[in-house]
C-alpha cells in the first residue's frame, strides 16, 4: 500500500528546534505522557525537520514507573536548564506523595528564569505546591478536583480540558495533553501542521482550552431529560450547602412528588438518596487525596455534624472516615 503522508510545507526560517524537558514523577500516567510525546514526534516528521526536541528528567535520575507498571529510563536528574526550555510535569496516581521538597525547590528555582512550565493530569498540585498557579487559572484532572480547590483556594480552577495563562499550562490528563500540544504546535508553525499531527493520531475533534474535561451529565447518566439533568447540575454544585428536594424541584417548575418519580423512574433512588452519594463521594476524595481534618471534610460536604457524616459514610462505604483516611495509602484507585 503507497504512503498517503505528505509533508507539510513551513518557512525556511523555522527558528531554531525547541525542546521540552518531560520530569517524570513516580507513578505517572503513561498515558497523558505519550500524548504529548508523540504530537512533538509526529510534527517532525510531518515537517521533515527538527521542530522539537525532548528529554526524560527525574529525582534521581535513574529510573521512574509509571502507574501502568513499566520503568522508564531518564536522560538525567534534576539539573539546571536553558532559558528556552519548557519543563512538562507528568503525574498520575498519588502525586502528593510523589512531589518532593527537592522536586519543588527545582521548579522554583528554574520558573524564575521565566521558563515555561506545565502540568499533565495531576501533576497541577505539584505546580500549585511550589507557588506557580498563584493567581493563575489552571486546570486538573475532575477526580482531584475537590481536593486540589480546598487547597490552593489563590488558583483558579477551570473544568477545562488545558488552559494556558502566561508560560504556565495544564491539562486534565488522558488524551487532552493531545489538546495542548496541538495548540503549542499551532501557535509555533500555524494551524496546518497542527492538524496534519491531529490526523496522523486520527484524532478527529480536537478540543479547545474552552472545552470541558467530563461527559456531559445525560451521558454520565444514561439519561436525557432536562429537568433531570438541571436538578443533578444544581446538586453537583451545592455540595458544601445542600439544597432541599422541594427547593430543588421549585427551581425547574415541578413538585417535590413529581421529583421523586422522576428519580425513581431514571435512576431507581431518591433525590435525597443520589444527593447523598454525591456527597459522600466528595468527601471520600477529600479523604483520600488531601491532610483536612474529617471534620472539616465533613463541613465541605454539607454534615453538620461529624457523627452524621460518620454514620452517613459507614453505610455507604462500609467503613469509617477515620479508618478511610488510614488506609489512602494503599486504596488510590488507578486512573
Amino acid at each position: 500500500m503507497q504512503n498517503q503522508r505528505k509533508r507539510v510545507e513551513l518557512s525556511e526560517s523555522v527558528g531554531p528546534t525547541k525542546r521540552f524537558v518531560f520530569v517524570l514523577l513516580e507513578r505517572f500516567s503513561m498515558l497523558s505522557f505519550a500524548s504529548a510525546v508523540e504530537c512533538l514526534r509526529i510534527a517532525n516528521r510531518m515537517s521533515g525537520r527538527e521542530l522539537y526536541s525532548w528529554s526524560l528528567l527525574a529525582e534521581g535520575g535513574e529510573t521512574v514507573t509509571c502507574s501502568a507498571g513499566t520503568t522508564f529510563q531518564l536522560d538525567g536528574d534534576l539539573s539546571e536548564l536553558q532559558r528556552d526550555d519548557t519543563i512538562l510535569l507528568c503525574a498520575g496516581i498519588d502525586v502528593q506523595g510523589a512531589t518532593s521538597k527537592k522536586l519543588l525547590s527545582w521548579l522554583r528555582r528554574e520558573a524564575r528564569k521565566g521558563l515555561k512550565v506545565g502540568g499533565l493530569c495531576t501533576a497541577s498540585y505539584a505546580l500549585a505546591k511550589a507557588g506557580l498557579l498563584d493567581g493563575k487559572r489552571a486546570t486538573i484532572h475532575w477526580e482531584n478536583a475537590d481536593s486540589f480547590s480546598e487547597e490552593f483556594e489563590e488558583v483558579e480552577l477551570t473544568k477545562s480540558v488545558f488552559v494556558i495563562d502566561g508560560n504556565r499550562l495544564s491539562t486534565a490528563g488522558g488524551t487532552s495533553s493531545i489538546d495542548l500540544m496541538l495548540k503549542l504546535i499551532a501557535n509555533d508553525h500555524g494551524e496546518e501542521l497542527a492538524n496534519a499531527v491531529a490526523d496522523q493520531l486520527i484524532y478527529s475533534s480536537i478540543r479547545t482550552d474552552q472545552d470541558t474535561q467530563r461527559l456531559s451529565i445525560p451521558t454520565r447518566i444514561g439519561v436525557r431529560h432536562p429537568k433531570l439533568s438541571m436538578v443533578i447540575q444544581m446538586m453537583e454544585s451545592n455540595i458544601e450547602e445542600p439544597i432541599s428536594p422541594s427547593i430543588l424541584a421549585q427551581d425547574v417548575g415541578m413538585s417535590t412528588r413529581q421529583l421523586e418519580r422522576l428519580f425513581r423512574r431514571y435512576l431507581n433512588r431518591s433525590p435525597k438518596r443520589y444527593y447523598m452519594e454525591l456527597r459522600l463521594q466528595k468527601a471520600r476524595n477529600l479523604l483520600m487525596q488531601t491532610d483536612m481534618s474529617v471534620i472539616n471534610v465533613a463541613l465541605a460536604c454539607g454534615f453538620a455534624s461529624p457523627s452524621h457524616f460518620s454514620k452517613c459514610y459507614r453505610a455507604h462505604y462500609d467503613t469509617t472516615p477515620y479508618r478511610e483516611r488510614g488506609s489512602k495509602s494503599t486504596q488510590a484507585a488507578p486512573r
